[in-house]
């Protein structure tokens, strides 16, 4: 039986290489909108994230996502995500 490869991703903030489905990925759209991707398959330029609070807060603080994605992140998306990390 043939081993499935797991795709790995690295994480924006933290530099570490982890399975995709423990990551969270934020795009940036043609149109120039930012979403969470929760699917992964999204159109767009993406960013990745651990699925972790103190991660997201150090990327706020950083402002590493505004420089990976080229744009401005509005508070709303941030707190779109803390949502779906508290799930």
């Amino acid at each position: 039986m043939k081993v499935k490869k797991i795709p790995m991703r690295t994480c924006v903030v933290t530099k570490e290489s982890l399975p995709k489905k423990e990551l969270l990925r934020i795009v940036r759209t043609p149109e120039g909108d930012i979403l969470v991707d929760e699917t992964g398959k999204s159109n767009g330029r993406g960013a990745y994230i651990k699925k972790d609070l103190s991660v997201l807060e150090s990327a706020r603080k950083s402002k590493i996502l505004e420089k990976r994605l080229e744009c401005e992140i509005e508070d709303s998306v941030y707190e779109e995500i803390k949502n779906i990390l508290e799930k």
